[in-house]
């Protein structure tokens, strides 16, 4: 069945990533014709304006593309944090559209991991806290949210820093401990709006390895935007967007990925 069941509104769970040998994944994420507009004044905005896309489940994609081009929007579109004016995106299949803000919620909670260029941590929790909030509103056993927050915590290397709060780390320091919340409840799909855009280059290429690790440790699927074509290199498929549309897409040929000064 294509569609959520109406009696529970719950997605399923994900299904295991395929071996080696085995056919192509099918599309995690799939944008049919989305638009997007914003109220300015007595103006009418467009900012999105028919993007078609697809994502393969384990796939790693940059959305390249200047200021006020559309990638965040996009990427709060596909993660269920805004709905479109026009347009479809599925999940699995499964359509975002028409659904409750409660069962929406829920999606974002279970399946999407976010990392802001922001950060967005509260300011009177500590690192341990922070992390363990996404846990806690998908009501995941107390012990066994702490239990993965120290786990995420030592592994984005703050295993020394889970007591300090936001304004007691640095700003590399608070991505990290972002990253970490994105993975508290093991998502399917990973949203890394402008990652490094807060970050001096030496600081946003750590961040950036620590991103590309985590999604080969845990086969996640990762989006991320970017307005710097240093950032985007390390992404093996490369989306542009540009004047709400997707104007053009690269394939990076198989190596090393370009480093940043």
């Amino acid at each position: 069945m294509n569609r959520l069941d109406p009696a529970s509104q719950v997605f399923p769970a994900a299904s295991a990533s395929p071996l080696a040998g085995q056919p192509a994944p099918s599309p995690i994420l799939e944008a049919r014709g989305l638009v997007k507009r914003y109220r300015v004044g007595k103006r009418s905005l467009e900012v999105l304006r028919g993007v078609d896309l697809t994502v393969p489940r384990g796939a790693f994609l940059a959305v390249r593309g200047a200021s006020g081009a559309g990638k965040s929007t996009l990427l709060h579109l596909l993660g269920g944090l805004d709905v479109p004016d026009e347009g479809e995106i599925r999940f699995e299949g499964r359509p975002l559209s028409g659904l409750a803000e409660s069962v929406l919620s829920r999606f974002r909670n279970r399946h999407v991991g976010f990392v802001f260029q922001a950060y967005h941590l509260l300011p009177e929790l500590d690192a341990l806290e922070n992390v363990c909030l996404p846990a806690r509103m998908a009501r995941t056993d107390p012990a066994v949210a702490i239990r993965r927050a120290r786990e995420l915590l030592d592994r984005v290397g703050l295993a020394e820093r889970m007591e300090h709060k936001p304004s007691e780390l640095s700003g590399g320091e608070q991505q990290r401990v972002a990253i970490a919340r994105a993975l508290i409840n093991e998502p399917d799909l990973v949203l890394a709006d402008e990652p490094t855009g807060n970050l001096d280059s030496h600081t946003g290429e750590e961040i950036l390895q620590l991103l590309l690790e985590i999604r080969a440790e845990r086969g996640v699927t990762l989006i991320m935007a970017t307005h710097d074509d240093r950032v985007a290199a390390h992404a093996p498929v490369v989306v542009e967007l540009a004047d709400g549309r997707i104007r053009d897409r690269s394939d990076a040929v198989p190596g090393p990925a370009h480093p940043l000064p």
